[in-house]
């Protein structure tokens, strides 16, 4: 089934690679010892587990105003240019096999509804971080779908606002967004999980004038 995004601005729009960059030349940050970390998308280097100093440190303010019993949970941040390149190519080849009435741009665009095409993506700039809710024994919170499910995996549920999710999720992805919305993180709309800051498709939706962050290594 084919899961169309409505008004939703994807990564992909032309709009957003056009933003200019002006990087702010922050380290990558170990975020491990800092917030909880789950190791489900641990790399070999430990790139999964940093971020640019200034997505940490609104994670953390963010982390300290969760209701008693939430905590973040860090499931991915940066990621490297091959990694991105290869699931962003992988979802795609999925995508033409299921759907092969798809024209190269629509197949671009859909595909964008789930990872970002290299040359704007934000995990790679160490702005984006893949998060959820844990209670204290790190026992994850109901959010609707998994992480990294796909919006044929999902029916849609993975989209933000989707309308049919149960209602313990659309209460927890709320409180989620309660926490890092006051903070300057911005949510990519078709993956709850999803959330950056400095990145490109920050500057887009928040009006800014230039991207703080680009493509960067440990």
């Amino acid at each position: 089934m084919w899961h169309p995004t409505g008004d939703i601005v994807l990564i992909s729009d032309p709009r957003v690679a056009a933003i200019p960059l002006e990087d702010a030349g922050e380290p990558l940050v170990d975020v491990r010892g800092r917030l909880r970390v789950d190791e489900r998308m641990a790399d070999p280097e430990g790139a999964y587990a940093h971020l640019r100093q200034g997505v940490v440190d609104r994670l953390e303010r963010a982390e300290r105003t969760l209701p008693d019993g939430y905590h973040l949970l860090i499931v991915e941040g940066h990621r490297t240019i091959a990694a991105q390149r290869q699931i962003f190519d992988g979802y795609r080849a999925e995508l033409a096999g299921r759907f092969p009435g798809l024209t190269p741009d629509e197949l671009r665009s859909a595909t964008s509804r789930y990872v970002s095409p290299v040359e704007v993506a934000p995990h790679t700039a160490g702005a984006a971080v893949d998060l959820t809710l844990c209670d204290p024994d790190g026992a994850e919170y109901d959010m609707g779908t998994a992480i990294n499910d796909t919006p044929e995996q999902s029916g849609g549920l993975c989209y933000t606002a989707a309308p049919d999710l149960p209602e313990a999720a659309r209460r927890h992805r709320k409180i989620l967004a309660g926490a890092l919305e006051p903070v300057g993180l911005v949510n990519y709309a078709t993956e709850w999980w999803h959330w950056s800051y400095g990145d490109r498709y920050w500057a887009f939706t928040t009006g800014a004038s230039h991207a703080l962050y680009g493509p960067t290594s440990l």
